[in-house]
């Protein structure tokens, strides 16, 4: 083989895997965290709000991760009138999983995560005790 064989031949690789790169880039999902990002990065002192009023606050929801039964247990404080509790999944948005938890309910909410895919979930908790809003994420590994 001369060289003129052999370059004609790395040009038609390379082309080959370019093409391959092409078409697995394309069909790889990228999913925006939200429809509505730009509108709600404008109403976004709302979350800082939130966040500082809980970061002062002597009450939150705790949130505990058991493995072995697979499920979580969050801790409801006492004076709580509404939560949202998002499972949010970074890798697919389609796989999150949000609870509405109001009153009359137990000073535990025990979710299972038996039907969550295995992987990286961030839980985030929202709730009001009536007169303030608050925010908690907790970062949790299934197993």
């Amino acid at each position: 083989m001369n060289w003129g064989k052999s370059i004609v031949l790395v040009f038609i690789v390379f082309a080959g895997f370019i093409g391959t790169m092409v078409y697995w880039m394309t069909r790889e999902r990228i999913d925006l965290v939200r429809d509505d990002y730009y509108q709600d990065e404008i109403a976004y002192q709302h979350q800082i709000d939130r966040l500082r009023r809980t970061a002062h606050a002597a009450v939150v929801i705790g949130v505990r991760y058991q493995p072995e039964r697979q499920q979580v247990t969050f801790t409801l404080p006492d004076s709580l009138q509404k939560a949202t509790l998002t499972f949010y999944r970074p890798a697919d948005r389609r796989a999150d999983v949000r609870l509405v938890v109001t009153p009359p309910y137990s000073a535990r909410k025990i979710v299972s995560t038996a039907h969550l895919a295995k992987g990286y979930w961030r839980v985030q908790c929202a709730w009001s005790d009536g007169r303030q809003e608050y925010y908690n994420e907790t970062d949790l590994f299934i197993e």
